[in-house]
């Protein structure tokens, strides 16, 4: 066997424990010499005797009971020292009383014990360091012949934190930070210099030699990350993005995986403050269902009901699929709750009230609907019966079982209804409405606009376009629509069910409208493409029932503030409760018989402003949009 072979034989943890008992007795040896080297008349040591082997003994299980050998000389640090300075202080104390016992520290001086744990730590940290700093070395070598060299954006704790993990990582070798913050330039982070301000990551770009820029700005508005990215944009270098805080908090992402920069970093306004101990306990230990539970909104809700300990958490679906998805992923993450999953149509009475006698639910929350306008359009019987009728039906029997409260899941396209998704999701807000006087349950309507990436919306649709080369179609360039995320979403209505009084309809300060036109732009970049010249937009005129701008409030709701600051209340429009009941009973006429037209005459009775001959409405004259102050303003 020749010493290549040997050598794969040994254990690497075994060569490591060689070296610190081999270093162990040469430190003793050595501090003892030093120690009588000062005397004039000197003494020969012996470098094996029984009193060394006794330091041996002791210092060995002091290595061990310290976990000194399970650290790993490749990533020698400073946690590693401190073990090995702890290691070398507690032996030469388990040192000391050993030899005092074996002979009274006979022919051993006092000061052995000073010197010793010094030569000790030396030999056993210089070697760990020196061994690090060659294989840095190799590996610095290796990533500049083979690496991508990237730029950081951002010098601050997450950026120190994706350094060091790219130390780690044969792909890339970071040259350099960028950083606006002045204190900052000049400085050096793990050794990488902070080259400037993002105003010059166009020219540190091209100077270092970058070829991918990596944006580590976790805690960043989107108004910055939106123009760091632009900046990014410009350079035309690929450049990637650790997630938000909110994400790793959530426990959507790991706090140093890079991911590309998602549109959802980048519109919509920045996450609301809630107030999480009054949602907490008005979940905690409840019993709740949710109808829609599979769906883009419904399931997210259900994710947060449960994460928030809902003692037993009911799901009406509809669509089969839908639901054993969410079903398997909330057994998992959520052995303890009580989970009981139902297909079934929440229009259907007999289905509904099963799904009450067996949930038995304090809290229900509405959010089985149709929502896609075009689709519907043409479709008035299935959207009636499904977002008014059913609403109509649930509602009823949350009031009949006592339930304490129920959550209408709304849209803005609700106010001021130009299509038949809207005009029907109206006649829900209006039959909770009508509940909602003089019966103990306690409605509340919320509603928001646009879901990012939700099932049908317009973000997968653009997504897709793109993939496939294009073009992207925008049925106008100055079509405007608010945005949220779903976790957003679903995280007002939480907090709209926890301070809602009963009858009213809650929507968020969703800060300013995006432009369509701008988000297929802003994806068609994030592509890597250009709008225009890669990829065309086709703009392919509004389809029936479609508005340019949505709004939040009615003006004859007179909405005001709460005493959340980005929540908003609304006063409902007053109605006739037998009117509205009376009509709905013909109404569901109508849709046993299939009888469009006669649904039509129900709705128009509902609803007098829609005007069904064209399909549109005339949109209020006057858009509102919602007061940043505290007051209690009023729309006329």
């Amino acid at each position: 066997m020749n010493l290549r072979e040997l050598a794969g034989k040994i254990h690497p943890r075994s060569a490591v424990v060689v070296h610190d008992l081999g270093v162990t007795v040469l430190a003793w040896w050595l501090a003892n010499t030093l120690r009588y080297a000062m005397l004039p008349y000197g003494q020969q040591l012996a470098l094996l005797d029984w009193k060394t082997l006794i330091v041996l003994g002791v210092q060995a299980s002091i290595f061990y009971w310290t976990g000194l050998y399970k650290g790993l000389w490749r990533f020698a640090s400073v946690p590693d020292l401190w073990n090995i300075l702890r290691a070398v202080v507690v032996g030469a104390v388990g040192i000391y009383v050993a030899l005092f016992l074996y002979d009274r520290m006979a022919g051993i001086s006092r000061s052995v014990l000073l010197i010793y744990p010094v030569l000790l730590a030396i030999f056993l940290g210089a070697p760990r360091l020196a061994y690090r700093y060659w294989k840095d070395s190799q590996l610095d070598l290796f990533h500049a012949r083979h690496s991508h060299r990237v730029l950081v954006i951002g010098a601050g704790r997450a950026g120190e934190a994706l350094v060091r993990d790219l130390r780690r990582d044969a792909r890339y070798v970071p040259a350099g930070f960028i950083d606006d913050d002045l204190s900052l330039r000049g400085s050096r982070l793990q050794g990488v210099p902070v080259l400037g301000g993002t105003g010059r990551l166009l020219e540190m770009a091209r100077r270092t030699g970058a070829e991918m820029l990596l944006i580590a700005m976790p805690s960043a508005d989107k108004q910055q990350m939106r123009h760091v990215v632009e900046l990014c944009e410009q350079t035309g270098l690929p450049f990637r993005t650790v997630p938000r805080i909110d994400d790793v908090v959530s426990g959507r992402a790991q706090f140093n995986e890079l991911k590309e920069v998602a549109i959802e970093d980048l519109l919509g306004r920045e996450a609301v403050r809630l107030e999480w101990n009054a949602i907490r306990r008005s979940l905690t230990g409840q019993r709740v269902l949710v109808t829609g539970g599979g769906g883009s909104i419904g399931s997210e809700l259900c994710r947060q009901i449960a994460r928030l300990g809902a003692s037993e958490l009911t799901i009406l679906e509809l669509s089969e699929f839908n639901l054993y998805r969410i079903e398997q992923e909330l057994r998992a993450q959520y052995p303890e709750l009580l989970l009981r999953c139902l297909v079934g149509d929440c229009g259907d009475p007999a289905a509904c009230a099963n799904a009450f006698a067996l949930g038995k639910p304090q809290r229900v929350f509405h959010a089985a609907a149709y929502k896609h306008v075009p689709l519907l359009q043409d479709q008035l019987r299935e959207a009636f019966r499904n977002n008014a009728l059913a609403t109509r039906t649930v509602a009823e029997e949350a009031v009949r079982r006592g339930v304490e409260s129920f959550v209408l899941i709304s849209t803005d396209k609700a106010v001021n209804p130009t299509s038949v998704m809207g005009a029907c999701k109206r006649v829900a807000e209006i039959v909770c409405q009508v509940l909602a006087e003089g019966h103990a349950t306690r409605f509340v309507t919320v509603r928001f606009g646009n879901v990012l990436d939700s099932a049908g919306s317009v973000v997968p649709l653009f997504r897709k376009q793109i993939a496939a080369g294009g073009p992207v179609t925008v049925t106008h360039p100055e079509i405007s629509r608010y945005f949220m995320t779903i976790p957003e979403a679903c995280q007002l209505i939480l907090q709209a069910m926890a301070m809602g009084r009963g009858g009213g309809t809650y929507a968020l300060d969703m800060g300013e409208p995006i432009r369509i036109r701008d988000l297929a732009e802003q994806m068609i970049r994030l592509a890597g493409k250009q709008p225009g010249r890669d990829i065309s937009i086709l703009y392919t005129g509004l389809r029936p029932g479609e508005k340019l701008f949505e709004e939040l409030f009615h003006p004859l709701e007179n909405y005001h503030s709460t005493a959340h600051p980005k929540i908003f209340e609304a006063t409902p429009r007053q109605q006739s409760g037998a009117m509205v009941m009376a009509q709905l009973a013909r109404a569901a006429e109508a849709v046993v018989a299939f009888d469009e037209e006669a649904l039509r005459r129900c709705m128009a009775g509902l609803l007098p402003t829609y005007r069904w001959e064209t399909g549109d409405a005339a949109q209020s004259a006057e858009v509102l949009p919602l007061q940043r102050g505290s007051g209690g303003d009023t729309a006329a």
